[in-house]
């Protein structure tokens, strides 16, 4: 009996083991990307602007990725319906900002419509500016 017990577990662990999955060797390792980004800026003439990858896998990869690095994640958080803002009009121009940034997913929309937004261009400008 127990001959056959232990040719049973025998059994169960030949299935275990390799998968059809093969691994890298070691040293190749993919790096991780830091960014992935797709960077919109419209000038408001109502010429569709032509949207500028930033990719690397490190802030210090360009100046677009060091500019996306600086940036506080809050930024691009849409401004919150219950926000106080100054009515001011700073200019016509929008962009977007979408794919990922540092593990997150990012999907920003700016403007300069009014106080808040205003200051969100502004703390991403930088990075509008590298990418241009």
């Amino acid at each position: 009996m127990r001959f056959v017990v232990v040719l049973a577990a025998l059994a169960l662990l030949a299935g275990c083991g390799d998968d059809d999955e093969t691994e890298a060797p070691a040293g190749t390792a993919t790096p991780a990307q830091f960014a992935e980004l797709t960077v919109t800026v419209e000038d408001g003439t109502g010429a569709s602007g032509s949207g500028t990858n930033v990719t690397c896998a490190a802030p210090s990869d360009s100046e677009a990725c060091q500019a996306a690095a600086d940036i506080d994640p809050k930024t691009f958080e849409p401004v919150p319906g219950d926000m106080a803002c100054t009515q001011q009009f700073g200019g016509p121009e929008t962009a977007t900002v979408k794919g990922t940034l540092d593990g997150k997913e990012i999907d920003a929309k700016f403007s300069r419509v009014n106080g808040c937004e205003i200051a969100r261009w502004d703390a991403a400008k930088p990075l509008f500016e590298a990418a241009g």
